[in-house]
């Protein structure tokens, strides 16, 4: 997907995501294990080609280990387009 088709909250979230699960040391297939889904999920997650509901950025953040409040704090530091 066309980086312009995406806001920028939207980029800012795969970014964030990516950085903490190599933060934690974790491999995208070691989410993707705790997920019981496909490693390409992740990749597409992370490069911004799908998008996250809340319940899921909920167990990203169990499984990675990070707080999903700070997520959303730095969501809405960003501008929206």
């Amino acid at each position: 997907m066309p980086s312009h088709h995406r806001s920028r909250r939207h980029q800012r979230l795969a970014e964030l995501l990516a950085q903490y699960r190599l933060v934690a040391g974790l491999k995208q297939t070691d989410v993707a294990e705790a997920l019981g889904k496909y490693q390409p999920l992740i990749t597409s997650m992370e490069n911004g080609q799908r998008r996250i509901d809340v319940v899921e950025l909920l167990e990203l953040a169990e499984i990675i280990g990070f707080d999903p409040h700070e997520v959303l704090d730095a969501l809405m530091k960003t501008p929206k387009k």
